[in-house]
C-alpha cells in the first residue's frame, strides 16, 4: 500500500511540476536545450530533456542578499553557465528598451554585485561575457567598457563616443532598418573585441519641437539621414583589451556610401563581414584578418531590386546572415535570386556554391542541427496566409514537413541554440494560440503532458479567408471579419485595414483582425485585410520585389483593383467605404483616398508617409532607389501629390514626437489639403511618438475619436 502511493505521489509531482512551467517565458541557454524561466522571482533552469526535474540556480534570496532589487528583464550567460548578469531598470533607446543595469552573479556561490556602478544608471547596453569568463564588456554613452570579474576594476576601451561618434552599438536609422542594436563581439579568445564605429558626423538632424513640457519650447534633435542623404560613416574595428589598439578592417568602399549590417568572429583572427551596397542591390561578404585588416572576397550577389541580408519582417536583431557547416569550410546563406527564397551552401572560398532547399516554392532559413545536419526552413506552398516548418537534410538534399497535419494555420518556432527543441506555437483564424514545447525529431510533443486543447477564440465576431482576382490577373489572399449576427440579404459597410509595403502581412492565418475594426465589426460591420504585391507573404521573387521603385504605385492599384472587386459582393454596401491603416498603412490610406475616391468613401490615416523623400534612407532607397535616380517614381508614389482628389472624409491623425515618421509628414498634408480648400477631420497628439501610446489616457483617446468617426461618416449596421 505504501509502495503504491510513494508511486502516485511521484506521478503526482511530476505531473504537477511540468503543468507549472510557464513555456511562455522560457528563455534558452546558450549552445544548449536547456531553458530559464522566472518561478517566482527565482531563475530556475529545465533540461528539455528532464522535464520533471528543475534546478533554481539563483533564488530571490540571494540576490536581495547581494543588495539587488529590480525586476529580471533579461539573463546573459557565461561560456560555462556558471555565472549570470541579470538585465534590469531598463530605459528606452529607439524601439526598445536597451539599455539598464546589469548584476553579475556567481551561481556556485550565490553572491553578486551591480556593474558599471560609477557610470550613469541604467545607461549599460549588451553586456556579454568574454568567451574566457574573466571580464564583461559593455557599452554606456556610445564607448566600450572592461570590467574584470576578479578586480571589479573598469576600463574604458573606446574614448571618442559622443552623441555623434557611436562605439559599439547604433545611430537610429541602423536599427530601424537593418535590425542592428549590439554592436559588438568578443573574440574567441577572450583578448580583443570586434566593434562598429558610426560616424553620424554629417548626418543631418531632424528637428522636432515639445510645446508643453516647459514654459518655452525647445527642439529635440534626432540625427536622421532622409532619402537622398548620405549614410552615416560606419567601420569595423578590432581592439587588444590589454594595449587598447585597435586596427580597423579594411573593407573596401566608402565608409560613408555603404552598409554594413552584419559581421560575426569565425576564427581566432578571422572575421566574416556582409557589406551592402548604397543601393541594397548588391551583397559582398568578405573574411577580414583581425591583426592585418584585409578584407578577402568570399562571395558576392547581384539583384535588379534588393538583397535581403536578414528577414526584414521577423523582427529579430543582430541575427547573423551567415550559418558555419561542415566544421567551418562552408556556410549557408539565404537568397530569392532564383525566383523563391532558398538556402544555399557556399564554401568558404567561395568557390563552389550548391542549392540545398530545391523546391518550387519559399523556404526561409530558420536553424541548423550541426549533429543531424539538418537545415530547418519556414515554408508555406499552397497558401501564403500560413506557416510551416520544413526540414531538409544538407547532405540528400531531401525536404519533407515536419509540422503535422493537425495543426493547420500559422506556425511560429523558437528554437534551442542546438536546434533539438523549440517552443511551438499554432493558431488559426478559428483556433486560439496553442503553445507546447517540443522535440524537433519526429516533431515529438515534450510539454505539457496533457492532449493538445485546440481552443476557439473568445470574440464577438468571426473571421474568414478568402481569395480575389483583380481585372489585373493578380490574385490577393484576404481575411473577412463579420459580425456574428451575420445576414447575407442585407447590406453592409465594409472597412479595409491595409499596410501594403515590404515590410509587414495583414492577411494571416490568425486569430484576431485589427484592433480598432474589430471593435466596429460586432456594431455592423464588414471588416477586410488584403495583402497585394510587394508584401512580405510566401509567393516568390516576383511577387515581393515587383514593388521595387513602385510603392504607392503597384500597392495601391492591387488594393483598389481587388475593393472594385469586393464592392460587387451583394452584402457590401457600396456607399459605405471605408479604410485605415498606419504608418506605410496609412500612405497606402491616403492614396487609395485620393487616387480612387468614387471608390474610398471614409479614411483614417496614421503617422503616414505623406513625401516618398521625407524618410529615411535606407528604408526609401532600398525600395525606391535614390531620389535623383527615381524622382518621377518618388512623386508618384507620395500621397501629397494626389491631395486635390479628396472627396470623401479624412481623418489624420499623428504625434509630435514621433521619431520615426515624423511630423512634417502631417504638416506638408495638411498646408496642401489647405491649398486645395479640402475640409477634413484633424487630431494631432503633442510629444507622442510613432505608436501614439505614450500619457495618461492616449490610448482611450485614439480609440474614442477613431469610433467616433468611423460611425459618424460611414455608420454601422445591416440595411
Amino acid at each position: 500500500m505504501k509502495k503504491a502511493f510513494l508511486i502516485f505521489y511521484i506521478f503526482f509531482q511530476t505531473i504537477f511540476a511540468q503543468s507549472t512551467i510557464n513555456i511562455d517565458r522560457l528563455n534558452w541557454l546558450p549552445e544548449s536545450h536547456s531553458f530559464w524561466v522566472n518561478e517566482q522571482d527565482n531563475i530556475a533552469v529545465y533540461d528539455a530533456k528532464k522535464l520533471t526535474e528543475n534546478k533554481i540556480v539563483l533564488s530571490k534570496e540571494q540576490m536581495k542578499a547581494s543588495g539587488f532589487q529590480g525586476k529580471i528583464e533579461k539573463l546573459v550567460w557565461d561560456t560555462a553557465k556558471t555565472k549570470v548578469l541579470i538585465y534590469t531598470n531598463s530605459k528606452k533607446v529607439w524601439r526598445g528598451n536597451t539599455k539598464g543595469n546589469y548584476w553579475y552573479f556567481d551561481l556556485a556561490t550565490g553572491k553578486g554585485y551591480q556593474l558599471g556602478k560609477e557610470l550613469e544608471a541604467s545607461s549599460l547596453m549588451f553586456a556579454k561575457f568574454s568567451n574566457d569568463n574573466t571580464n564583461v564588456a559593455y557599452v554606456s554613452k556610445h564607448n566600450i567598457y572592461l570590467e574584470n570579474l576578479e578586480s571589479h576594476k573598469i576600463k574604458q576601451l573606446t574614448k571618442d563616443g559622443t552623441a555623434k561618434i557611436i562605439n559599439g552599438t547604433f545611430d537610429w536609422v541602423y536599427e530601424e532598418e537593418l535590425n542592428c542594436r549590439d554592436g559588438f563581439r568578443w573574440s574567441p579568445d577572450g583578448t580583443s573585441i570586434a566593434y562598429w564605429r558610426v560616424d553620424a558626423t554629417d548626418t543631418k538632424f531632424h528637428l522636432m519641437i515639445n510645446n508643453t513640457d516647459s514654459l518655452y519650447s525647445y527642439v529635440v534633435p534626432v540625427e536622421y539621414p532622409k532619402a537622398g542623404e548620405k549614410p552615416s560613416s560606419v567601420k569595423i574595428g578590432v581592439i587588444n583589451i590589454a594595449t587598447e589598439k585597435t586596427n580597423w578592417l579594411a573593407v573596401p568602399g566608402d565608409a560613408d556610401n555603404n552598409y554594413i549590417p552584419r559581421m560575426e568572429w569565425i576564427g581566432k583572427n578571422e572575421l566574416m563581414v556582409v557589406q551592402l551596397n548604397r543601393h541594397q542591390n548588391e551583397a559582398t561578404i568578405y573574411n577580414c584578418d583581425s591583426n592585418s585588416g584585409k578584407a578577402s572576397l568570399i562571395y558576392q550577389e547581384k539583384s535588379n531590386a534588393w538583397i535581403d541580408v536578414f528577414d526584414t519582417s521577423s523582427g529579430v536583431y543582430d541575427g547573423f546572415s551567415c550559418t558555419l557547416v561542415d566544421n567551418g569550410k562552408s556556410f549557408l546563406w539565404s537568397s530569392d535570386a532564383d525566383g523563391w527564397m532558398h538556402t544555399y551552401k557556399i564554401s568558404m572560398d567561395g568557390k563552389k556554391k550548391e542549392l540545398i532547399t530545391k523546391e518550387n516554392f519559399d523556404s526561409y532559413f530558420l536553424a541548423y542541427n550541426k549533429e543531424t545536419r539538418t537545415v530547418y526552413s519556414a515554408s508555406s506552398p499552397t497558401d501564403a496566409t500560413q506557416k510551416y516548418l520544413y526540414e531538409t537534410n544538407l547532405d540528400t538534399k531531401k525536404t519533407k514537413r515536419t509540422t503535422p497535419a493537425e495543426f493547420d494555420g500559422t506556425n511560429e518556432y523558437t528554437f534551442s541554440p542546438d536546434a533539438t527543441f523549440a517552443k511551438h506555437t499554432n493558431s488559426n483564424i478559428n483556433r486560439y494560440w496553442n503553445v507546447r514545447l517540443i522535440a524537433l525529431k519526429n516533431h515529438e510533443k515534450a510539454y505539457p503532458l496533457d492532449k493538445d486543447v485546440f481552443a476557439k477564440p473568445e470574440r464577438d465576431y468571426s473571421l474568414e479567408k478568402f481569395k480575389v482576382k483583380t481585372v489585373d490577373n493578380v490574385e490577393l489572399d484576404g481575411i473577412m471579419a463579420k459580425p456574428l449576427d451575420f445576414d447575407a440579404n442585407k447590406k453592409y459597410p465594409v472597412f479595409f485595414y491595409v499596410y501594403g509595403e515590404p515590410m509587414q502581412a495583414v492577411a494571416n492565418d490568425e486569430p484576431y483582425f485589427n484592433d480598432f475594426i474589430a471593435a466596429l465589426v460586432p456594431k455592423g460591420y464588414i471588416g477586410i485585410a488584403l495583402d497585394n504585391r510587394g508584401t512580405p507573404v510566401m509567393k516568390g521573387t516576383e511577387w515581393r520585389k515587383c514593388i521595387y521603385k513602385n510603392i504607392g504605385i503597384i500597392n495601391t492599384r492591387d488594393q483598389a483593383m481587388a475593393a472594385k472587386e469586393i464592392l460587387k459582393w451583394n452584402f457590401i454596401d457600396t456607399d459605405r467605404v471605408a479604410v485605415h491603416g498606419w504608418s506605410g498603412g496609412g500612405a497606402v490610406t491616403l492614396n487609395l483616398l485620393f487616387q480612387y475616391p468614387d471608390v474610398y468613401k471614409t479614411g483614417v490615416a496614421v503617422s503616414a508617409v505623406t513625401d516618398q523623400h521625407f524618410y529615411d534612407n535606407i528604408y526609401t532607397e532600398r525600395y525606391m532607389g535614390l531620389p535623383d535616380e527615381s524622382e518621377a517614381a518618388y512623386k508618384q508614389a507620395s500621397p501629397i501629390t494626389y491631395a486635390q482628389n479628396l472627396k470623401g472624409n479624412l481623418l489624420y491623425i499623428h504625434g509630435t514626437g514621433d521619431d520615426n515618421v515624423h511630423y512634417k509628414n502631417a504638416e506638408v498634408l495638411i498646408d496642401k489639403l489647405i491649398k486645395y480648400d479640402k475640409m477634413f477631420n484633424l487630431m494631432i497628439y503633442p510629444n507622442r511618438s510613432h505608436s501614439i501610446n505614450e500619457g495618461e489616457g492616449t490610448k482611450k483617446h485614439l480609440t474614442d475619436t477613431f469610433m467616433k468617426f468611423i460611425q459618424e461618416y460611414s455608420p454601422a449596421g445591416a440595411k
